[in-house]
């Protein structure tokens, strides 16, 4: 009988738990209800708002629905081919930063809730999401320096 391993049946779950999310986020994106919900967060961003000069608010919602659903399909076919968890972890990466920038460039993202500090708990999972990318990243380019050799 095989021995389980937790450390791979881990890093399984949490890959595809990410990839899941930016799916089905991705896809929700394609909406206008999530186009006008996410126009605070990325006109506030010093990082994205030049986006609305360029696109709609539709549009800027799209492009980042694409990218997210770009990414959680290279975190699934990483498992098949280790160059797509190169691209994954790039932009899994660089997605996350940008979205946990939105703490700190939102008005009004903290506030105080029966005298106890909180915030919009939806951005914090990115923590998570960000450290799963750099995993995701570092495996693939380990498993792409292993394969040069």
């Amino acid at each position: 009988m095989n021995k389980i391993s937790l450390h791979k049946a881990g890093y399984t779950i949490s890959v595809w738990g990410v990839a899941i999310i930016l799916l089905w986020v991705g896809a929700f994106k394609f909406t206008p209800t999530e186009a006008k919900a996410i126009e605070g967060l990325v006109s506030n961003s010093f990082l994205m708002s030049w986006l609305y000069k360029i696109w709609s608010q539709q549009g800027v919602s799209n492009l980042i629905g694409i990218v997210e659903i770009i990414t959680g399909i290279a975190l699934l076919l990483h498992f098949y081919w280790k160059k797509a968890g190169i691209l994954a972890g790039l932009l899994g990466i660089l997605t996350f930063i940008i979205t946990l920038s939105f703490l700190f460039t939102t008005p009004g993202v903290f506030r105080k809730v029966d005298g106890m500090l909180v915030t919009d708990f939806f951005i914090l999972k990115d923590i998570m999401a960000l450290g799963i990318s750099l995993l995701v990243l570092d495996k693939s380019l380990e498993n792409a320096h292993a394969t040069a050799r």
